[in-house]
């Protein structure tokens, strides 16, 4: 079942006295699969945090249509089942983080032996314990962002959306966030949100949708959208000198590249069916195929060519 279903969704912006229009989103469609990880990735300005608040019901689309966990966006009754992390959270800033998160499950309707109970194991989890009693205006950036991910699961929702849940973080931190995030898919929950930060994206993510100038360009899983990309083969295999020598003309003739591996060689060739001809062309001499290897396109290669951006941007 589909826990976020988007059809078409768009956004366009009117700003200025000249009423200047801007596409933030340009009918944009996914779903969300119950119990995933689903990654919404994109560069800066791609339409990222304004589908969210569309999803969220912060801003009402201009075109299109979206539901959440079955219910058009903005009801309230599904509201009461999701966890948000907005990419900027802003706090009481004389409010301690417990204080705060009894007034969030205050929201919920949680009572106070329920809410005593879960602000403080939510302190403990996303390691502000030390810190649940003091004023928030004291909080780095980083703490603010933990406070913000305990008051996304302080309803115990069945639905989790972050917006840059990593920001702020340091190494330490954005380790145990990842390790939070996976515990929430264990435990049933469904986890939605967006990030420009690729490595985590590849660790957690069981699908991804990249968007791009408020396009969607690809959605699925890593391995689906990867695996399509087939960069070069490498084919390690060992035979006499020979064979190597038989071989040379048929490899230079497909473009590819014969080379030395010690006790054995190598083929690097272009795509799987050049190396199905020289697999059969080894075996037939004699030789023996140890290994064939396809190099698929990273992660951060497919969202390169997507977005057309550099890719020193995206090393963060």
């Amino acid at each position: 079942m589909s826990v976020v279903e988007v059809k078409a969704l768009e956004k366009t912006f009117v700003r200025g006295f000249f009423r200047k229009r801007t596409a933030a989103v340009r009918g944009v469609s996914f779903e969300v699969e119950r119990g995933e990880i689903f990654g919404f990735l994109g560069p800066n300005g791609a339409g990222k945090t304004t589908t969210i608040k569309m999803l969220m019901g912060l801003i009402h689309p201009t075109g299109g249509s979206a539901k959440v966990l079955g219910d058009p966006i903005g009801a309230v009754r599904a509201k009461r089942k999701i966890g948000y992390l907005p990419e900027n959270p802003y706090f009481y800033d004389y409010l301690s983080a417990l204080e705060f998160l009894h007034m969030v499950g205050r929201l919920f309707g949680l009572d106070a032996k329920t809410r005593e109970r879960r602000a403080n194991e939510l302190l403990d989890r996303v390691g502000l314990s030390m810190a649940k009693s003091r004023s928030m205006r004291s909080y780095s950036k980083g703490m603010m962002q933990r406070v913000g991910l305990a008051q996304a699961l302080m309803g115990d929702p069945e639905l989790v959306v972050m917006d840059e849940p990593m920001s702020g973080l340091d190494p330490i931190g954005r380790k145990e966030v990842r390790d939070l995030l996976l515990e929430l898919r264990d435990a049933g929950k469904t986890v939605f949100f967006c990030t420009h930060i690729l490595a985590d994206a590849s660790m957690l993510c069981d699908r991804v949708g990249i968007i791009v100038k408020g396009e969607l360009k690809d959605v699925g899983s890593l391995d689906s959208l990867l695996g399509g990309h087939v960069q070069h083969v490498e084919i390690h295999a060992q035979g006499e000198a020979a064979l190597r020598t038989k071989l040379a003309p048929k490899v230079e003739e497909l473009g590819g590249k014969l080379l030395d591996r010690g006790e054995g060689f190598g083929v690097e060739l272009a795509s799987t069916q050049q190396a199905d001809a020289i697999v059969a062309a080894i075996i037939e001499g004699g030789g023996r195929i140890h290994e064939l290897r396809p190099h698929t396109m990273t992660l951060e290669e497919l969202f390169v060519r997507e977005s057309g951006t550099k890719a020193e941007e995206m090393r963060s």
